[in-house]
């Protein structure tokens, strides 16, 4: 089973004003001009796809949150009307590769400034392959107490095995990606408004990474609950919370790590055994890995070819925050990109005009906003198409739940024993959806 993602060097123009291919109408730009025309070109590689028109293409307004969509025409461009600001442009599309794979091309913009003088932007789409093992699920935003503040010691993460082969993974590990937030000032865009490892092939992860120690075997079609913080029945304290003391989960739980914080990390539930407990290497100061519980960056990655241990322990892995001091508060490992298996993004639905990228495009195009304190979960939508295909769920599949763009309720099919094929596109915009409560509840 090949789970390395690749990454294919295309070109993704964005010009502007009076340039060939780009940003157009802006060059006489006054203060009379209230909307300039934004061309968004797609460039394909040779042989990825014939087809360039009817490509999705949205553009963010970064200051005031607003969501603009079109579709390419036959040349491959995008076409948007916009003031002047600051803006994001993505796409996502899957291409066939060969006779039976399918290939993800993703892309993103950075920072797209749109003024009197308007920028020329150069962008890499990055091409990757579809991964067997898939986040499926992430809880981390907590719950309100009864005196109104939230509990946020609760925290889970889901895999799930997203085909029918069995899933045997090595060297499994979990990485935050800096910063913490997506509000947070993200020193780690350049002057050109890309992120500076886009083009170094990693992304930074955050005080330290978590490894399954032993070799992990999940069933086709079945999934592994790990839970983040608070391995016990937080139920008997926070009714609205989740109980995660059952003998198949697994935790984060590594005290001798430097990880000692009880309040992230009370004793695991005595039904956990000892042997689903994953190990950690911290590389910070932190008592405890602070995963963020209104907008954090996760990936799922192998090390390959050297343990975890040796990997994170390694200085010439490890960096600094630009412009921080060069002291273990800021440092980060460098996951290289064909190690991540998966990654979501996560923006906080309460800072609309401040939520800045982490992930590159090759991990994951978009992003999902997330509600906290209220229980919600991230949660993967259904491949329709896919599910639908599969002949044991004939009569087994549950309709009728809005949330998710397929309308098919994943959780009451799973329990009626579908199998269920989720979304992956390697952009959380189309594969995440904000559901109301972990489905570990139900």
């Amino acid at each position: 089973m090949n789970h390395i993602k690749y990454i294919l060097s295309l070109a993704f123009g964005l010009v502007c004003c009076g340039l060939v291919a780009a940003l157009t109408a802006c060059s006489d730009y006054d203060e009379t001009i209230e909307t300039c025309t934004l061309t968004v070109a797609l460039h394909f590689p040779e042989g990825a796809s014939a087809q360039k028109d009817g490509i999705r293409v949205e553009l963010r307004s970064i200051g005031h949150d607003a969501l603009f969509v079109d579709s390419t025409d036959t040349q491959g461009i995008a076409h948007f009307q916009v003031t002047p600001g600051i803006y994001e442009a993505s796409s996502s599309s899957t291409h066939k590769q060969g006779s039976n794979g399918l290939l993800i091309l993703n892309g993103t913009s950075g920072q797209i400034v749109v003024k009197e003088q308007a920028a020329d932007v150069a962008i890499d789409l990055q091409g990757s392959s579809i991964s067997q093992l898939v986040i499926k699920e992430l809880y981390n935003g907590g719950v309100l107490k009864d005196d109104g503040k939230n509990f946020m010691y609760d925290k889970c993460v889901i895999l799930y095995n997203n085909s029918p082969q069995t899933a045997t993974l090595s060297n499994l590990c979990f990485g935050i990606v800096s910063p913490y937030n997506s509000q947070a000032d993200n020193k780690w865009y350049g002057t050109d408004g890309r992120l500076i490892y886009d083009s170094e092939g990693y992304v930074p992860a955050i005080d330290g990474i978590w490894y399954f120690p032993e070799t992990l075997q999940i069933d086709p079609y079945q999934q592994v609950v790990v839970n983040i913080h608070g391995a016990i029945d937080n139920t008997l304290t926070y009714p609205q919370s989740v109980n995660y003391a059952h003998a198949e989960y697994y935790c984060m739980y590594d005290p001798e790590a430097g990880y000692t914080n009880a309040n992230y990390y009370p004793a695991p539930s005595e039904v956990i055994p000892t042997s689903h407990y994953l190990k950690a290497i911290k590389i910070g100061i932190s008592n405890a890995w602070a995963l963020s519980v209104t907008s954090p960056a996760l990936i799922l990655f192998q090390t390959q070819d050297i343990t975890p241990q040796q990997f994170a322990t390694d200085v010439g892995n490890l960096r600094y925050t630009p412009g921080a001091p060069q002291t273990d508060v800021y440092k980060v490992a460098k996951v290289p990109v064909e190690w991540i298996l998966d990654g979501i993004e996560v923006y906080s639905a309460a800072s609309t005009t401040s939520n800045k990228k982490r992930l590159t495009a090759t991990v994951d195009a978009g992003y999902v906003n997330l509600t906290n304190q209220y229980g919600h979960t991230l949660y993967r939508n259904v491949d329709k198409a896919a599910t639908e295909a599969l002949s044991e769920n004939d009569g087994l599949l549950v309709y009728g739940y809005e949330s998710d763009p397929s309308g098919i309720n994943a959780e009451a099919s799973l329990r009626n024993g579908a199998h269920i094929v989720y979304m992956d596109t390697n952009n959380s915009s189309s594969d995440f959806h904000e559901r109301e409560q972990c489905s570990l509840r139900e």
